[in-house]
């Protein structure tokens, strides 16, 4: 039966202590709300339907793009309510999977579980056990295991608080059923909300199946109210990457201090230290070593390459067997080749550095074509940048260029140059020549050195 997915991300979430919607705090690097929306895409449904309310075009542009119908709840009434809303959007005859937009962990294995599970059922719960049930509706059975309601905690008796089988706020709902089951919600209870859960009830009247799925884990329906459940989730989430990064024979020096905000790919006998954080699509290949305190965004490193401390690389191709670092930044742009040496307090910029070249330390590179075994001596600048426009420098293969140099493009430093350090290049030099551009050096006797008044 085609599937319609309806994600529940109307309210404010007072308790955020914030002027964003709650399913737009972000979890790894990206809203609650987009991990719930990619989990249903796994599923690869007819529609998906997101339920808004509070700042709700803050929410239309964030997710925009996505192939989302979204559906507004004007006034919360109740979870029950807000799928009322989705009636005249849904495509007739669909069954319906109800998700949260505040759990962001919930897996498409437990939901393919879900949905395979449902059967010929009317409704299918997504139940779990928590470590306690408190402020969680209660799933009641007969003695014969059959689903006869769900309690939310303030409609409970003391009997009903007893039991340990909790509703996750994940549901499946036949799509022969939706309309009949849906349109008999009433807000007849302490809250005087409209209640999904009472479709068990109305299920029952009607003399249809009820059925309950276990989560065998019980993180994956965490739902996030406030500021301290999201660093809760965030922490298991981190678990969980570093877990299957453990499994594909990653070695991390500590699983406790690692953030992937994304996607990370690798290769075998990856090293990560301590305190490593990566951010979208990231792929490390063989035998790389990522040192203490990096960040790696949106980008590759070859194999046998090895990034030092303090080293932050955004939306670049590093070949391999490559040095970077310590205390390096790659900004977005730069390409090194195979056995390039990056090292510390260096900066670079749409640079192509080419095969074997170094750039020792305390430098900047930007907007640069460099060739092959070219080494760039301490606090070399190439000046990119006249105020208003920006320019390339060109250095060929095996160019030596000495301390404390400037290269005022646009330039071309040619091949097999040699620059004498201190100079300030501002035209092309000739190849395999040795260029500078020095003041004559003088003494004056009896100079007065100043003295601190």
């Amino acid at each position: 039966m085609p599937l319609s997915i309806i994600i529940l991300a109307a309210g404010q979430g007072t308790r955020m202590k914030s002027s964003r919607p709650k399913v737009l705090h972000h979890l790894a690097g990206k809203p609650m709300l987009q991990h719930v929306v990619e989990t249903g895409q796994a599923l690869n449904p007819e529609q998906i339907i997101v339920v808004i309310g509070y700042q709700s075009e803050q929410i239309r542009e964030q997710m925009m793009g996505q192939n989302l119908d979204f559906v507004e709840q004007v006034e919360q009434l109740g979870t029950g309510h807000a799928v009322v809303q989705c009636l005249d959007v849904l495509v007739e005859g669909n069954d319906i999977l109800v998700l949260n937009g505040d759990g962001p962990l919930i897996s498409s294995v437990a939901l393919n579980s879900l949905l395979k599970k449902a059967g010929n059922n009317a409704v299918n719960i997504l139940s779990f056990y928590p470590p306690t049930p408190q402020g969680y509706g209660r799933i009641v059975r007969q003695a014969d295991d059959k689903v006869i309601a769900i309690i939310e905690e303030k409609d409970a008796d003391q009997q009903q608080k007893e039991i340990r089988e909790c509703y996750s706020g994940f549901m499946f709902i036949a799509g022969n059923q939706v309309r009949h089951l849906v349109g008999q919600l009433d807000n007849n209870n302490a809250q005087s909300e409209y209640y999904l859960t009472d479709v068990v009830k109305h299920a029952v009247d009607s003399e249809l199946n009820i059925t309950a799925t276990i989560c065998e884990d019980a993180d994956e329906v965490q739902g996030v109210n406030n500021q301290t459940q999201l660093a809760q989730v965030e922490n298991l989430f981190r678990q969980k990457q570093a877990i299957k990064l453990m499994e594909a024979g990653v070695k991390l020096y500590d699983p406790d201090r690692i953030d992937i905000r994304g996607i990370l790919k690798v290769g075998s006998d990856v090293e990560i230290d301590i305190n490593c954080i990566f951010i979208g699509d990231v792929v490390l290949g063989d035998n790389v070593h990522i040192a203490t305190n990096c960040i790696i965004e949106n980008s590759s490193i070859g194999k046998g390459s090895q990034i030092l401390p303090m080293t932050s690389i955004d939306s670049a191709t590093i070949g391999e067997g490559v040095s970077i670092g310590p205390f390096a930044r790659i900004r977005p742009g730069t390409e090194c080749a195979d056995g390039v040496k990056i090292g510390n307090f260096v900066e670079t910029k749409k640079a192509q550095i080419g095969l074997g070249s170094k750039v020792n330390h305390l430098s900047y590179v930007g907007d640069t074509e460099m060739g092959a075994n070219v080494n760039i001596g301490a606090g070399t600048i190439t000046c990119n940048y006249d105020g208003a426009n920006k320019f390339k420098t060109i250095i060929e293969d095996d160019v030596f260029v000495g301390s404390d140099t400037q290269l005022v493009a646009p330039v071309k430093i040619s091949r097999g140059s040699t620059i004498g350090a201190g100079s300030t290049i501002t035209k092309d030099t000739p190849e395999d020549q040795l260029t500078l551009s020095r003041s004559k050096q003088i003494s004056m006797p009896g100079w007065p050195r100043p003295v601190k008044k």
